[in-house]
């Protein structure tokens, strides 16, 4: 992603309006400085609105790229001012596709094959992880650039063409690190745990809300040692990494969703990550 130079600023009444143009790929999270000032400062774009944080006195915005996001020109709309006066900025943002690997996988036919009963309970699964992602906490990050979970090698990276046996499926929805079984699994930001439980492809896995619409989610573990309901600080210790579920050898398929947005876990770590 890259921010480029202010192209044009036009005085109005009652409003500056800016044309600045940023570069994202699908998946990826940009940081944007609000480019006015004002109370009540929002910001708009993909369709949604988006948290402003704070960095060094910067009001700056921070917005998820969704993983299957139609690859155009957005407008990424600021407002900022009270009833007497409003200020408002409209910046472009240029989304490319992005440049996704393939990945294929064989796994027992129990694994890619599913009976009625087998369809059922991960029907039932999914419910749950999408009631996660779609359940408030009321936590503030102050900045909410992660840490790594736990370190080990990238096996899968994010939205890789994955093949199943031979057969296409989704595209990879999170980024898979192998380390050994037993590997201490920490939380990369702060927040509530929200869901903890065995499921037939992802394993046990654990869910957890970092507020502003912000949840993560790890799948394959060999053990939770966290219950709903609990707190973490960031680098808090909550499970192990395992096998779990559908799964090749032990990892940790770690999942980020941004106010409904799949995005690449990496664009949310801290630069010097």
């Amino acid at each position: 992603m890259q921010k480029m130079l202010c192209l044009i600023a036009f005085l109005c009444a009652n409003q500056t309006l800016w044309a600045a143009n940023y570069q994202a790929a699908q998946g990826d999270v940009l940081r944007v400085p609000a480019p006015i000032s004002g109370e009540h400062l929002t910001v708009k774009a993909l369709g949604k609105n988006w948290p402003i944080y704070l960095k060094d006195g910067i009001p700056t915005a921070w917005i998820g790229i969704h993983l299957n996001v139609k690859p155009t020109t957005y407008d990424i709309q600021w407002f900022a001012g009270g009833a007497a006066s409003v200020n408002q900025a409209m910046d472009k943002l240029d989304v490319k596709k992005g440049d996704f690997r393939i990945s294929h996988i064989e796994v027992t036919k129990k694994m890619s094959s599913f009976d009625k009963e087998a369809l059922k309970r991960i029907r039932a699964d999914q419910v749950a992880i999408k009631k996660a992602y779609q359940t408030n906490v009321g936590i503030k990050p102050q900045w909410p650039e992660m840490i790594w979970p736990v370190e080990g090698i990238v096996s899968t990276p994010f939205a890789a063409q994955r093949y199943v046996n031979g057969n296409p499926r989704s595209p990879h929805s999170g980024l898979d690190i192998a380390a050994p079984t037993g590997t201490p699994v920490k939380a990369p930001l702060a927040g509530q745990v929200l869901l903890v439980e065995d499921m037939f492809l992802n394993g046990t896995l654990v869910a957890i809300a970092h507020g502003d619409g912000l949840t993560t989610v790890y799948a394959h573990l060999n053990k939770a040692l966290v219950k709903v309901g609990d707190n973490l600080k960031q680098g808090d210790v909550f499970a192990e990494v395992g096998s779990s579920g559908r799964s090749t050898g032990p990892h940790l398929h770690w999942g980020v969703q941004f106010n409904g947005n799949k995005v690449d876990p990496r664009a949310m770590l801290k630069n010097d990550q």
